[in-house]
């Protein structure tokens, strides 16, 4: 009971940070770049070193870990320029229509968020205070990622319904995720290749979409502080490091 009213923490967290984003969308660009800084910390600072962790609590070998990242940069990179390929003679970046990029972005954020709420159920399972430790951690971030969800639907030109859908999806993931822990258990292999794609097409959004859009009208010192402040926004809130220790 308690894993599910924390998960309901997340819940709201989500949501804010969802209609934070749909509210300020006039904004974009000035959240796309905090955006941007948010998903590449996020690949070095919590998604990566939860991948070592389990590697050693597992002993497993960090190399398919690695190859998972470097699949999900490119497994993305390919989706991206053959799907939605770019020519030099489309006209301007900024007015493309992208709604697959959107639709893949937010849907793996929310199967991170189901991961989430995976790691709050199972945090209790050891003991109240490593669950609270968890779902706390998991809170703070919670914000930043119902901000990412809607950022990458609305910058792929997808409705605000749209974006409010997948939010709403994006919001409910970590509950879900509490209830599987009373029914299974994730292979910790399957998981650690998970975590690797994941980081790798989180990497690649961040760096290679978020940020050339960003500064695809005008480039200024501000976006800069942007898109470090979303760097130090996810350093400063702390590694959830050992979240996954139960598998």
């Amino acid at each position: 009971m308690a894993a599910l009213l924390f998960s309901f923490g997340t819940f709201l967290s989500t949501l804010c940070g969802g209609l934070f984003g749909i509210r300020y969308r006039d904004y974009l660009y000035l959240i796309i770049s905090f955006t941007a800084g948010v998903l590449v910390a996020l690949v070095f600072f919590d998604v990566i070193p939860e991948m070592l962790v389990l590697t050693t609590q597992q002993a497993l070998s960090v190399t398919p870990a690695m190859a998972a990242i470097v699949t999900g940069f490119f497994v993305f990179h390919i989706i991206e320029k053959s799907a939605l390929i770019h020519s030099a003679q489309e006209g301007k970046y900024v007015d493309h229509k992208h709604p697959l990029v959107g639709y893949i972005g937010a849907s793996g954020l929310a199967f991170h968020s189901l991961l989430d709420g995976v790691g709050i159920g199972l945090g209790f399972h050891v003991n109240p205070h490593t669950g609270v430790i968890i779902a706390l951690a998991v809170i703070a971030h919670d914000f930043s990622d119902g901000l990412n969800t809607v950022s990458l639907m609305l910058l792929n030109k997808h409705t605000v319904r749209k974006s409010l859908l997948f939010l709403v999806i994006d919001a409910l993931a970590p509950l879900i995720g509490v209830e599987t822990t009373y029914f299974f258990l994730i292979p910790a292999k399957l998981l650690l290749l998970y975590l690797g794609f994941f980081a790798g097409s989180l990497l690649y959004i961040g760096a290679t979409e978020l940020l050339p859009e960003a500064h695809s009208q005008q480039s200024s010192f501000s976006l800069i502080v942007l898109t470090l402040a979303g760097v130090l926004f996810i350093g400063s809130s702390g590694s959830r490091v050992g979240d996954f220790g139960a598998f």
